[in-house]
Protein backbone atom coordinates (compact mmCIF):
# COMPACT_ATOMS: atom_id res chain seq x y z
CA UNK A 1 0.00 0.00 0.00
CA UNK A 2 1.06 3.99 -0.31
CA UNK A 3 1.84 5.46 2.59
CA UNK A 4 2.05 9.10 3.29
CA UNK A 5 3.50 10.27 6.93
CA UNK A 6 2.93 13.89 7.51
CA UNK A 7 5.35 15.11 10.22
CA UNK A 8 9.46 13.49 10.83
CA UNK A 9 8.97 14.05 14.86
CA UNK A 10 9.66 10.60 16.67
CA UNK A 11 6.28 9.54 16.15
CA UNK A 12 6.26 9.94 12.41
CA UNK A 13 9.73 8.72 11.69
CA UNK A 14 9.45 5.67 13.92
CA UNK A 15 6.14 4.87 12.23
CA UNK A 16 7.07 5.91 8.94
CA UNK A 17 10.18 3.60 9.09
CA UNK A 18 8.33 0.69 10.61
CA UNK A 19 5.28 0.75 7.69
CA UNK A 20 8.09 0.61 5.28
CA UNK A 21 9.55 -1.96 6.58
CA UNK A 22 6.12 -4.04 6.38
CA UNK A 23 6.48 -3.61 2.64
CA UNK A 24 4.65 -0.69 2.16
CA UNK A 25 5.69 2.04 0.41
CA UNK A 26 6.03 5.05 2.83
CA UNK A 27 6.38 8.83 1.55
CA UNK A 28 7.50 11.12 4.90
CA UNK A 29 6.88 14.63 4.88
CA UNK A 30 8.24 17.59 6.60
CA UNK A 31 8.35 21.59 5.84
CA UNK A 32 11.57 21.77 7.60
CA UNK A 33 13.90 21.58 4.37
CA UNK A 34 17.08 20.63 6.98
CA UNK A 35 15.64 17.46 8.27
CA UNK A 36 14.54 16.31 5.05
CA UNK A 37 18.04 16.67 3.67
CA UNK A 38 19.45 15.33 6.82
CA UNK A 39 17.28 12.03 6.37
CA UNK A 40 18.26 11.83 2.71
CA UNK A 41 21.64 11.68 3.96
CA UNK A 42 21.04 9.12 6.62
CA UNK A 43 21.19 11.49 9.24
CA UNK A 44 18.52 10.86 12.03
CA UNK A 45 17.33 13.83 13.91
CA UNK A 46 16.78 11.67 17.04
CA UNK A 47 18.06 9.25 19.09
CA UNK A 48 16.57 5.80 19.19
CA UNK A 49 18.18 1.94 19.12
CA UNK A 50 18.16 1.09 15.94
CA UNK A 51 16.61 3.88 13.81
CA UNK A 52 19.16 4.43 11.87
CA UNK A 53 19.53 1.16 10.46
CA UNK A 54 16.13 0.60 9.74
CA UNK A 55 15.56 3.90 7.91
CA UNK A 56 18.94 3.12 5.93
CA UNK A 57 17.72 -0.56 4.98
CA UNK A 58 14.56 0.86 4.10
CA UNK A 59 15.40 3.66 2.08
CA UNK A 60 18.44 1.75 -0.06
CA UNK A 61 15.30 -0.69 -0.44
CA UNK A 62 13.08 1.88 -2.14
CA UNK A 63 10.42 1.30 0.00
CA UNK A 64 11.18 5.11 2.29
CA UNK A 65 11.60 8.14 0.90
CA UNK A 66 11.86 12.03 2.11
CA UNK A 67 10.52 15.27 0.68
CA UNK A 68 9.27 18.69 1.88
CA UNK A 69 6.21 18.89 -0.86
CA UNK A 70 2.82 16.63 0.21
CA UNK A 71 1.45 17.01 -3.07
CA UNK A 72 2.14 13.41 -4.85
CA UNK A 73 2.36 11.68 -2.00
CA UNK A 74 -0.92 12.33 -0.50
CA UNK A 75 -2.71 12.18 -3.94
CA UNK A 76 -1.13 9.04 -4.96
CA UNK A 77 -1.70 7.71 -1.27
CA UNK A 78 -4.37 5.28 0.14
CA UNK A 79 -3.59 6.08 3.67
CA UNK A 80 -2.23 9.61 4.91
CA UNK A 81 -0.69 10.13 8.55
CA UNK A 82 -0.57 13.00 10.20
CA UNK A 83 1.96 12.70 13.16
CA UNK A 84 2.48 16.07 13.32
CA UNK A 85 3.28 17.61 17.51
CA UNK A 86 0.68 18.79 19.62
CA UNK A 87 2.45 20.75 22.66
CA UNK A 88 1.00 21.96 25.48
CA UNK A 89 -0.42 25.36 24.43
CA UNK A 90 1.31 28.07 26.70
CA UNK A 91 -0.31 28.98 30.23
CA UNK A 92 -3.36 26.78 30.16
CA UNK A 93 -2.17 23.46 29.48
CA UNK A 94 -4.06 22.43 26.49
CA UNK A 95 -3.16 20.97 23.56
CA UNK A 96 -2.02 23.19 20.86
CA UNK A 97 -3.71 21.72 17.44
CA UNK A 98 -2.29 24.59 14.64
CA UNK A 99 0.16 21.96 13.06
CA UNK A 100 -3.06 19.05 12.64
CA UNK A 101 -5.47 21.43 11.44
CA UNK A 102 -2.73 23.05 8.95
CA UNK A 103 -1.93 19.62 7.80
CA UNK A 104 -5.54 18.65 7.41
CA UNK A 105 -5.97 21.76 5.35
CA UNK A 106 -2.90 21.35 3.11
CA UNK A 107 -3.76 17.68 2.53
CA UNK A 108 -7.77 18.48 1.38
CA UNK A 109 -6.42 20.37 -1.44
CA UNK A 110 -4.20 17.57 -2.94
CA UNK A 111 -6.51 14.55 -2.23
CA UNK A 112 -7.35 12.51 -5.03
CA UNK A 113 -9.56 9.42 -4.96
CA UNK A 114 -10.41 7.20 -1.78
CA UNK A 115 -8.24 8.14 0.62
CA UNK A 116 -7.86 7.52 4.40
CA UNK A 117 -6.73 10.03 6.48
CA UNK A 118 -5.78 9.01 10.08
CA UNK A 119 -4.59 11.06 12.91
CA UNK A 120 -1.78 9.36 14.43
CA UNK A 121 -0.86 12.88 16.66
CA UNK A 122 -2.30 12.28 20.13
CA UNK A 123 -5.22 14.94 19.79
CA UNK A 124 -8.43 15.65 22.38
CA UNK A 125 -11.48 14.09 21.99
CA UNK A 126 -13.19 15.67 18.90
CA UNK A 127 -10.56 16.49 17.11
CA UNK A 128 -11.02 14.21 14.14
CA UNK A 129 -14.51 15.70 13.91
CA UNK A 130 -12.93 18.59 13.17
CA UNK A 131 -10.36 17.47 10.82
CA UNK A 132 -13.31 16.06 8.57
CA UNK A 133 -14.61 19.08 8.78
CA UNK A 134 -11.91 21.27 8.03
CA UNK A 135 -11.17 18.74 4.95
CA UNK A 136 -14.96 18.82 3.71
CA UNK A 137 -14.81 22.82 4.00
CA UNK A 138 -11.58 22.85 1.73
CA UNK A 139 -12.43 19.85 -0.47
CA UNK A 140 -16.43 19.35 -0.56
CA UNK A 141 -16.13 16.17 -3.39
CA UNK A 142 -13.33 14.86 -1.58
CA UNK A 143 -14.10 10.95 -1.32
CA UNK A 144 -12.36 10.57 2.57
CA UNK A 145 -12.68 8.59 5.74
CA UNK A 146 -10.70 10.45 8.54
CA UNK A 147 -9.91 8.08 11.61
CA UNK A 148 -8.34 7.76 14.25
CA UNK A 149 -5.03 5.66 15.26
CA UNK A 150 -2.87 6.28 18.64
CA UNK A 151 0.69 5.18 19.16
CA UNK A 152 1.54 3.84 21.60
CA UNK A 153 5.29 3.52 22.06
CA UNK A 154 8.07 4.06 24.26
CA UNK A 155 10.79 6.08 23.46
CA UNK A 156 14.50 3.40 23.77
CA UNK A 157 11.78 0.48 22.42
CA UNK A 158 10.06 2.38 19.53
CA UNK A 159 10.84 -0.48 16.66
CA UNK A 160 9.86 -3.27 18.80
CA UNK A 161 6.76 -1.83 20.17
CA UNK A 162 5.79 -0.96 17.06
CA UNK A 163 6.15 -4.31 15.57
CA UNK A 164 4.87 -6.27 18.79
CA UNK A 165 2.06 -4.57 19.79
CA UNK A 166 0.03 -4.52 23.12
CA UNK A 167 -2.89 -3.62 21.17
CA UNK A 168 -3.69 -1.23 17.73
CA UNK A 169 -6.62 0.87 18.03
CA UNK A 170 -8.45 2.17 14.95
CA UNK A 171 -11.19 4.43 15.47
CA UNK A 172 -13.59 5.06 12.84
CA UNK A 173 -17.20 3.63 12.53
CA UNK A 174 -16.86 3.20 8.38
CA UNK A 175 -16.17 -0.10 6.72
CA UNK A 176 -13.75 1.22 3.76
CA UNK A 177 -11.87 2.99 6.44
CA UNK A 178 -11.20 -0.24 8.19
CA UNK A 179 -10.48 -2.47 5.49
CA UNK A 180 -7.84 -0.02 4.82
CA UNK A 181 -6.55 0.42 8.05
CA UNK A 182 -6.51 -3.38 8.21
CA UNK A 183 -4.44 -3.80 5.32
CA UNK A 184 -1.82 -1.49 6.18
CA UNK A 185 -1.49 -3.41 9.73
CA UNK A 186 -1.66 -6.68 8.12
CA UNK A 187 2.10 -7.91 8.58
CA UNK A 188 1.66 -8.25 12.18
CA UNK A 189 -1.04 -10.35 11.98
CA UNK A 190 1.71 -13.04 12.39
CA UNK A 191 2.49 -11.72 16.02
CA UNK A 192 -1.43 -11.81 16.81
CA UNK A 193 -0.97 -7.98 17.64
CA UNK A 194 -4.76 -7.27 18.69
CA UNK A 195 -6.45 -4.75 16.26
CA UNK A 196 -9.25 -2.84 18.16
CA UNK A 197 -11.69 -1.19 16.05
CA UNK A 198 -13.61 1.63 18.06
CA UNK A 199 -15.65 4.37 17.36
CA UNK A 200 -13.35 7.41 16.47
CA UNK A 201 -13.77 9.60 19.74
CA UNK A 202 -13.27 6.37 21.99
CA UNK A 203 -10.02 5.94 19.91
CA UNK A 204 -8.94 9.66 20.80
CA UNK A 205 -9.50 8.97 24.70
CA UNK A 206 -8.12 6.30 25.04
CA UNK A 207 -4.58 7.14 24.21
CA UNK A 208 -5.13 10.13 26.91
CA UNK A 209 -6.49 7.67 29.66
CA UNK A 210 -3.54 4.91 28.92
CA UNK A 211 -1.03 7.59 29.56
CA UNK A 212 -2.79 9.20 32.86
CA UNK A 213 -3.01 5.76 34.38
CA UNK A 214 0.76 5.02 33.86
CA UNK A 215 1.41 8.39 35.31
CA UNK A 216 -0.79 7.25 38.33
CA UNK A 217 1.01 4.12 38.98
CA UNK A 218 4.30 6.11 38.76
CA UNK A 219 3.13 8.92 41.17
CA UNK A 220 0.80 6.41 43.50
CA UNK A 221 4.47 4.53 44.05
CA UNK A 222 6.65 7.35 44.58
CA UNK A 223 4.05 8.11 47.53
CA UNK A 224 4.96 4.95 48.87
CA UNK A 225 8.38 5.61 48.53
CA UNK A 226 8.22 8.39 50.62
CA UNK A 227 5.93 6.61 53.16
CA UNK A 228 8.12 3.90 53.22
CA UNK A 229 11.45 6.23 54.11
CA UNK A 230 9.17 7.21 57.23
CA UNK A 231 8.70 3.83 58.64
CA UNK A 232 11.42 2.02 57.70
CA UNK A 233 10.39 -0.26 54.60
CA UNK A 234 11.76 -0.96 51.27
CA UNK A 235 9.46 -0.06 48.69
CA UNK A 236 11.59 -2.14 46.26
CA UNK A 237 9.71 -5.01 48.05
CA UNK A 238 6.57 -3.47 48.29
CA UNK A 239 5.96 -3.10 44.24
CA UNK A 240 7.46 -6.50 44.17
CA UNK A 241 5.05 -7.46 46.73
CA UNK A 242 1.86 -5.92 44.99
CA UNK A 243 2.97 -6.07 41.58
CA UNK A 244 2.66 -9.76 41.70
CA UNK A 245 -0.69 -9.21 42.11
CA UNK A 246 -2.22 -9.80 38.10
CA UNK A 247 -4.68 -7.16 38.89
CA UNK A 248 -2.08 -4.84 39.27
CA UNK A 249 0.97 -5.90 37.56
CA UNK A 250 4.68 -4.27 38.39
CA UNK A 251 5.27 -2.10 35.46
CA UNK A 252 5.65 1.73 36.21
CA UNK A 253 6.25 0.54 39.93
CA UNK A 254 9.50 2.41 40.31
CA UNK A 255 9.81 4.32 42.86
CA UNK A 256 12.15 8.04 41.34
CA UNK A 257 12.48 11.40 40.64
CA UNK A 258 8.77 12.01 39.20
CA UNK A 259 7.99 11.46 35.64
CA UNK A 260 9.00 13.04 33.02
CA UNK A 261 9.24 13.52 28.67
CA UNK A 262 7.04 14.16 25.84
CA UNK A 263 3.96 12.40 26.67
CA UNK A 264 2.62 12.03 30.05
CA UNK A 265 3.23 15.45 31.36
CA UNK A 266 1.77 16.78 28.00
CA UNK A 267 -1.03 14.19 27.79
CA UNK A 268 -2.15 14.45 31.81
CA UNK A 269 -2.43 18.22 31.81
CA UNK A 270 -4.68 18.01 28.11
CA UNK A 271 -6.94 15.67 29.96
CA UNK A 272 -7.38 17.51 32.60
CA UNK A 273 -8.41 20.84 30.44
CA UNK A 274 -10.14 18.42 28.31
CA UNK A 275 -12.65 17.34 30.93
CA UNK A 276 -12.75 20.81 32.18
CA UNK A 277 -13.95 21.85 28.80
CA UNK A 278 -17.17 19.53 29.36
CA UNK A 279 -17.46 20.22 33.56
CA UNK A 280 -15.86 16.98 34.52
CA UNK A 281 -13.30 17.27 37.30
CA UNK A 282 -10.44 14.67 37.03
CA UNK A 283 -9.70 15.00 40.50
CA UNK A 284 -7.15 11.71 40.85
CA UNK A 285 -5.36 13.07 37.48
CA UNK A 286 -5.33 16.38 38.90
CA UNK A 287 -3.52 15.07 42.05
CA UNK A 288 -1.01 13.12 39.75
CA UNK A 289 0.06 16.53 38.27
CA UNK A 290 0.48 18.05 40.95
CA UNK A 291 2.08 15.31 43.08
CA UNK A 292 4.47 14.92 40.07
CA UNK A 293 5.58 18.62 40.22
CA UNK A 294 6.54 19.03 43.58
CA UNK A 295 8.16 16.02 43.67
CA UNK A 296 10.59 16.97 41.27
CA UNK A 297 11.61 20.32 42.85
CA UNK A 298 11.95 18.31 46.12
CA UNK A 299 15.19 16.10 44.91
CA UNK A 300 17.11 18.93 45.09
CA UNK A 301 16.61 19.23 48.62
CA UNK A 302 17.69 15.53 48.79
CA UNK A 303 20.89 15.41 47.29
CA UNK A 304 20.73 19.16 50.02
CA UNK A 305 20.13 16.46 53.10
CA UNK A 306 22.65 13.64 52.28
CA UNK A 307 25.58 16.09 51.45
CA UNK A 308 24.77 19.08 53.62
CA UNK A 309 24.76 22.96 52.72
CA UNK A 310 25.61 23.15 49.01
CA UNK A 311 27.27 26.62 48.95
CA UNK A 312 30.09 26.32 46.85
CA UNK A 313 30.32 22.78 46.69
CA UNK A 314 30.47 20.37 43.29
CA UNK A 315 27.60 18.18 42.69
CA UNK A 316 27.92 15.35 40.02
CA UNK A 317 24.73 14.64 38.29
CA UNK A 318 24.69 11.04 36.34
CA UNK A 319 21.61 11.14 34.00
CA UNK A 320 20.16 13.41 32.01
CA UNK A 321 16.87 12.78 29.79
CA UNK A 322 14.19 11.89 31.42
CA UNK A 323 14.30 7.75 30.57
CA UNK A 324 17.49 5.31 29.34
CA UNK A 325 17.84 4.94 25.62
CA UNK A 326 17.15 8.31 24.38
CA UNK A 327 17.79 12.00 23.84
CA UNK A 328 14.79 13.71 24.87
CA UNK A 329 15.17 16.10 27.46
CA UNK A 330 11.37 17.17 27.83
CA UNK A 331 10.15 17.67 31.27
CA UNK A 332 13.12 15.54 32.23
CA UNK A 333 13.49 15.60 35.92
CA UNK A 334 16.89 16.56 35.57
CA UNK A 335 15.71 19.41 34.48
CA UNK A 336 14.40 21.06 38.54
CA UNK A 337 16.59 19.17 40.14
CA UNK A 338 19.95 21.18 38.53
CA UNK A 339 17.82 24.37 38.70
CA UNK A 340 17.23 23.68 42.61
CA UNK A 341 20.98 22.34 43.15
CA UNK A 342 21.84 25.79 41.48
CA UNK A 343 19.70 27.68 43.26
CA UNK A 344 20.94 26.20 46.32
CA UNK A 345 25.15 27.63 45.26
CA UNK A 346 26.18 24.46 43.91
CA UNK A 347 28.71 24.36 41.37
CA UNK A 348 27.30 21.17 38.92
CA UNK A 349 28.56 18.87 36.51
CA UNK A 350 26.99 16.14 34.49
CA UNK A 351 27.59 13.17 32.11
CA UNK A 352 24.80 12.13 29.96
CA UNK A 353 25.81 9.11 27.68
CA UNK A 354 23.68 10.77 24.43
CA UNK A 355 21.76 13.27 25.59
CA UNK A 356 23.85 15.91 26.55
CA UNK A 357 23.66 18.37 22.87
CA UNK A 358 20.12 18.77 24.01
CA UNK A 359 20.88 19.40 27.59
CA UNK A 360 22.70 22.29 26.64
CA UNK A 361 19.79 24.04 25.48
CA UNK A 362 18.04 23.41 28.67
CA UNK A 363 20.57 23.57 31.22
CA UNK A 364 23.17 25.83 29.17
CA UNK A 365 24.93 27.29 33.04
CA UNK A 366 26.71 23.60 33.69
CA UNK A 367 29.79 21.95 33.13
CA UNK A 368 30.03 19.17 30.83
CA UNK A 369 31.57 15.84 31.24
CA UNK A 370 32.69 13.19 28.57
CA UNK A 371 32.45 9.89 30.75
CA UNK A 372 31.26 9.04 34.79
CA UNK A 373 34.58 9.58 36.25
CA UNK A 374 35.55 12.85 34.93
CA UNK A 375 32.36 14.33 35.97
CA UNK A 376 32.65 12.91 39.64
CA UNK A 377 36.45 14.26 40.35
CA UNK A 378 36.23 16.34 43.32
CA UNK A 379 32.64 16.54 43.60
CA UNK A 380 31.32 16.29 47.27
CA UNK A 381 28.07 14.49 46.52
CA UNK A 382 27.25 12.53 42.90
CA UNK A 383 23.29 11.93 41.68
CA UNK A 384 22.40 9.03 40.16
CA UNK A 385 19.10 10.75 38.01
CA UNK A 386 18.49 8.45 34.65
CA UNK A 387 19.23 4.76 34.81
CA UNK A 388 21.23 4.27 31.80
CA UNK A 389 22.88 0.84 31.82
CA UNK A 390 26.40 2.40 31.81
CA UNK A 391 25.70 3.40 35.13
CA UNK A 392 25.10 -0.38 36.51
CA UNK A 393 28.08 -1.01 37.19
CA UNK A 394 30.45 1.73 38.30
CA UNK A 395 34.13 1.00 39.48
CA UNK A 396 32.41 1.95 42.93
CA UNK A 397 36.47 2.00 44.41
CA UNK A 398 37.65 4.41 40.96
CA UNK A 399 34.60 6.68 41.41
CA UNK A 400 35.00 6.86 45.68
CA UNK A 401 39.11 7.82 44.72
CA UNK A 402 37.66 10.72 42.18
CA UNK A 403 35.49 12.16 44.60
CA UNK A 404 35.87 14.89 46.92
CA UNK A 405 33.53 13.52 49.43
CA UNK A 406 31.79 9.76 49.47
CA UNK A 407 28.10 10.84 48.93
CA UNK A 408 26.34 9.07 46.44
CA UNK A 409 22.13 9.80 46.19
CA UNK A 410 20.78 7.68 43.85
CA UNK A 411 17.62 8.19 42.69
CA UNK A 412 16.45 5.12 40.49
CA UNK A 413 17.98 2.68 43.14
CA UNK A 414 20.56 1.12 41.10
CA UNK A 415 23.05 -0.08 43.86
CA UNK A 416 22.17 -1.78 47.18
CA UNK A 417 22.89 0.31 50.68
CA UNK A 418 24.84 -2.76 51.98
CA UNK A 419 26.92 -2.90 49.21
CA UNK A 420 27.76 1.12 48.94
CA UNK A 421 27.92 1.23 52.91
CA UNK A 422 30.36 -1.14 52.29
CA UNK A 423 32.44 0.65 50.20
CA UNK A 424 32.63 3.25 52.62
CA UNK A 425 29.61 5.36 50.48
CA UNK A 426 27.31 7.59 52.26
CA UNK A 427 24.38 6.70 50.29
CA UNK A 428 21.10 8.00 49.84
CA UNK A 429 18.49 5.87 47.50
CA UNK A 430 14.63 6.47 47.45
CA UNK A 431 12.05 4.43 49.36
CA UNK A 432 14.59 2.01 51.40
CA UNK A 433 15.43 3.54 54.89
CA UNK A 434 17.01 1.20 56.88
CA UNK A 435 15.30 -1.31 59.35
CA UNK A 436 14.45 0.41 62.28
CA UNK A 437 16.42 -1.73 65.47
CA UNK A 438 13.90 -3.44 67.72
Amino acid sequence: MRIAMIGTGYVGLVSGACFADFGHQVTCVDKDAGKIEALRRGEIPIFEPGLDALVASNVKAKRLDFTTDLTAPVAEADAVFIAVGTPSRRGDGHADLTYVYSAAREIAAVLSGFTVVVTKSTVPVGTGDEVERLIREANPTADVVVASNPEFLREGAAIRDFKFPDRIVVGTDDERGRKVLGDVYRPLSLNQAPLMFTARRTAELIKYAANAFLATKITFINEIADLSEKVGADVQQVARGIGLDNRIGSKFLHAGPGFGGSCFPKDTRALVKIAQDHDVQLRIVEAVLGVNDIRKRAMARKVSSAAGNLRGKTVAVLGLTFKPDTDDMREAPSIPLVTGLLDMGAKVRAHDPVGMEQAKKELPEIEYCSDPYECARGADALVIVTEWVQFRALDLERLKNEMAQPVVVDLRNIYRPEDMAAQGFTYESVGRAPEPKV
